[in-house]
């Protein structure tokens, strides 16, 4: 195991840590059978969104109003799928095994999604009560001020985080708080960021951090 260095990493949630992008998406087609998009599809299209746009872009390409309850209803489906199927993404166990540097979550999901997805996937010892939502803070990505509460929550200046992301908007948000980010893209799938550290492997995080902890600016 590699030591405790003084460093903080934040962890985004859906789609780095947990298996949800697919699940979440899901949701939308079981409840809007006239979308005619595939999973695949709406998890490029909405990775890392804030739901209201997301619901508005929704409106607009159905040409209808969603009914007003419908988010309370895709919450409660995508609440019955996490509780059946969501599972860690792949080798993120043997990755939080690898590593003993001070973490946390900071997710644009509401808490009571964030702490189930951890609890359902038997990620919740790892973070404790080290958690920040967006519905939380007032700030959802791309805007940095997710990231930049978590690292003043956890005591770290912005030059001693390291961000761990999968979507654009988190890099663009991570960016602009001024914090190194590595962005998990999985095999086959692309991004636009640029000038962007990337991995595609959990197992190769624990030697990007460890890198980032040695020239990490205090």
């Amino acid at each position: 195991m590699l030591s405790h260095l003084d460093i903080c990493v934040i962890f985004d949630l859906d789609g780095t840590l947990v298996d949800s992008e697919g699940l979440c998406n899901q949701a939308f087609l079981d409840l809007l059978p006239q979308l005619s998009d595939t999973v695949e599809s709406l998890i490029q299209q909405y990775r890392g969104k804030k739901l209201a746009p997301i619901l508005a872009d929704l409106e607009g390409r159905l040409c209808q109003n969603l009914p007003d309850d419908f988010e309370q209803h895709y919450r409660q489906r995508v609440t019955e799928l996490f509780s059946r199927e969501l599972k860690p993404m792949p080798g993120v166990v043997e990755m939080l095994e690898a590593t003993n540097f001070s973490r946390c979550i900071a997710s644009s999901g509401p808490p009571l999604k964030i702490r189930q997805a951890l609890q359902v996937s038997g990620l919740a010892p790892y973070f404790g009560e080290s958690i920040f939502s967006s519905y939380e803070v007032g700030s959802w990505k791309p805007e940095p001020g997710l990231f930049q509460f978590a690292a003043n929550a956890m005591g770290f200046r912005p030059g001693q985080c390291v961000v761990v992301e999968d979507s654009d908007v988190g890099i663009e948000a991570a960016t602009a708080a001024g914090m190194q980010a590595f962005q998990y893209v999985r095999k086959g799938e692309t991004s636009s960021c640029r000038s962007i550290v990337r991995f595609d492997d959990m197992s190769q995080l624990p030697k990007l951090l460890a890198h980032f902890a040695g020239i990490a600016k205090f």
